[in-house]
């Protein structure tokens, strides 16, 4: 293949991905569109694209006019979100460890159990956990999803960070023995470093499922610990779905998943691809 020919296939190849990234990128963008436009042209059929923009939908969701403020529930989201990703990282990176650097005894069994707790739906066990919830007083508190946020994500942050430690050389880690290095000191400032982008990947991962949870938020949460979701979903009501509102809802509530994997989408693309060439 000549040079001529390798240009224009990686040409080729790089417009292709061009088009593939803005047809997933279409649906945010006509989303964003949306709400910028009043109810009744957001609502015709056909759209109306070149309609009069209006931010009356934006100043509807953070309360002009009805009263109801989504800063509560925001807080509430990003409070759940980031404290559950901090106590996955504390417990997904010693347990990785354990599993790659150190492996335990039949250290595979203990994979598929973390494995095994993804396999049940969630709905199955809503039930058993609403119970146990009204008889400890935990309904619609915040720490409830903490909890529960927590032990959903860590099989997979285990999984994640397995496959990106034992990319890590054996040898720095038998130069950190060598020099008295005990284990916080090895975990903190030798495999800390050098997993960073796997460790970055693995917090926006379960950042993201934390945030955008709904199931369990919507049944044991009410009005003081419900989250971001449960109130877009508040915006369905008998009356109607009000699509422009809905959006500019949409937008807003999307806003810190973008603002999180833009600011890491270097670390991001590194880890992700860290575990994945032997």
């Amino acid at each position: 293949m000549t040079r001529r020919t390798t240009r224009r296939t990686d040409g080729l190849l790089g417009l292709v991905a061009w088009l593939v990234g803005l047809l997933f990128l279409l649906p945010f963008a006509w989303m964003v569109l949306t709400s910028l436009h009043g109810e009744a042209d957001a609502a015709t059929n056909p759209p109306r694209p070149l309609a009069p923009l209006t931010l009356q939908g934006y100043r509807e969701f953070f309360g002009a006019g009805t009263g109801v403020s989504p800063w509560p529930p925001l807080l509430n989201s990003l409070t759940a979100s980031v404290l559950s990703t901090c106590l996955v990282l504390a417990l997904a990176v010693p347990a990785a460890y354990a599993l790659s650097v150190r492996p335990v005894r039949r250290w595979t069994d203990a994979m598929f159990f973390f494995l095994s707790t993804k396999m049940l739906p969630a709905v199955a066990g809503l039930l058993p956990v609403y119970l146990i919830a009204q008889n400890t007083g935990l309904l619609d508190n915040i720490w409830l999803l903490v909890v529960l946020y927590t032990s959903m994500n860590l099989p997979i942050a285990v999984w994640m960070m397995r496959s990106f430690l034992a990319e890590v050389p054996v040898e720095i880690l038998e130069a950190a023995a060598i020099d008295g290095a005990g284990l916080p000191v090895v975990l903190l400032r030798v495999l800390g470093p050098v997993a960073a982008p796997g460790i970055a990947a693995t917090a926006l991962i379960s950042f993201i499922f934390s945030w955008n949870e709904l199931l369990f938020a919507r049944v044991l949460t009410g009005v003081v610990a419900g989250t971001a979701p449960v109130f877009l979903a508040g915006f369905v009501t008998s009356q109607g779905l009000f699509l422009a509102k809905v959006c500019a809802a949409a937008v807003c509530v999307s806003l810190p998943v973008l603002v999180a994997g833009f600011a890491a989408q270097d670390k991001l693309v590194q880890g992700l691809s860290l575990g994945a060439v032997k």
